[in-house]
């Protein structure tokens, strides 16, 4: 990318807003939370739909820059996430948080592989968490898009090279049953997968896209829990 083009990225409406301190969205730092718009996924159960609906946001990321000039010695890292930041032009604006002694946690669903790729080339991300929504059979149903190799592809990509990330999905039951997460556990198994696969149940909020409602729980005693570790954050 041209030093032009990379200085216009950041001067673009992208942000849709900042969570100017968290201690959760990134284990073991003190945080902000950078919000893209928009998202390649419409997940029926996602709240967040005020940003993947939204075209145009309220910040540019020269914006968020200079909010992050104000933090440097307080604030540990920047979360980007979204909506889907991969979306967006991310290397220029990574460039710029790692300049101010940032570390950098991308939340992403992994279809974007070829920019993941570049952002570690770079040495710009320190983290990654992927939601891993549905098995091939339910991917459609869950994202309203065929991406799931993409996903996949990104997952392999990331085990191959050995780099520190999470997978994580939300459950409600009348999307994805004991026996959907078990076949995910297996997919995970099957590739090797070693790390912390975080299991989360849905929350009933004021809006979602596809105006679901509160599922019965999912019996965690009928989740194999062998040969993977599993974690449940709620």
């Amino acid at each position: 990318m041209s030093t032009s083009k990379g200085l216009n990225s950041l001067n673009q409406k992208v942000v849709y807003d900042i969570t100017k301190f968290t201690t959760t969205d990134y284990a073991g730092c003190l945080s902000c939370v950078v919000w893209f718009v928009s998202c390649n996924f419409k997940c029926p159960y996602c709240y967040n739909d005020s940003l993947v609906f939204s075209r145009n946001g309220k910040y540019c990321l020269n914006d968020v820059l200079e909010f992050l000039k104000t933090r440097i010695g307080l604030l540990d890292a920047v979360v980007i996430s979204g909506g889907e930041a991969s979306l967006h032009s991310l290397v220029p604006f990574c460039k710029e948080v790692k300049k101010l002694g940032f570390k950098i946690k991308l939340d992403t669903n992994g279809t974007n592989l070829k920019l993941i790729k570049d952002l570690i080339s770079l040495n710009l991300l320190d983290y990654l968490a992927i939601d891993f929504k549905a098995h091939k059979d339910k991917f459609y149903l869950l994202t309203k898009t065929n991406l799931y190799d993409k996903f996949l592809d990104t997952v392999k990509y990331l085990i191959k090279i050995n780099f520190n990330f999470e997978l994580r999905t939300t459950i409600n039951t009348s999307l994805l049953d004991e026996n959907d997460i078990n076949k995910m556990i297996k997919i995970l198994k099957n590739l090797g997968y070693k790390n912390t696969y975080y299991l989360q149940n849905f929350i009933q909020t004021s809006s979602n896209i596809g105006n679901i409602k509160q599922a019965r729980q999912i019996d965690k005693t009928k989740i194999d829990t062998q040969g993977l570790v599993i974690k449940w954050r709620n």
